[in-house]
């Protein structure tokens, strides 16, 4: 899987960075409609960092991915 690094834009709750809001790609902002899909991996074992992956749907309709790693406070976006 290749990502690029993007801003992204975040609602944050009980926790930072809960669920991304909009997100800026190669000078343009999208914002998100909907986070159709969510899960992560790693964080179970001390040394492995916790990574977040959000499938979302734009207002434009299209689907991305976006990956989120809590050590480096990171955001990619991901082809899939």
């Amino acid at each position: 899987m290749q990502c690029e690094r993007v801003a992204v834009e975040c609602h944050s709750g009980y926790k930072a960075n809960e669920r991304p809001l909009a997100f800026t790609h190669q000078g343009r902002r999208h914002e998100v409609s909907e986070v159709v899909d969510r899960w992560y991996e790693g964080g179970l074992r001390g040394g492995d960092p916790q990574v977040d992956y959000f499938k979302v749907m734009t207002v434009e309709g299209s689907l991305f991915l976006l990956r989120y790693v809590s050590l480096f406070d990171a955001w990619s976006l991901c082809s899939f």
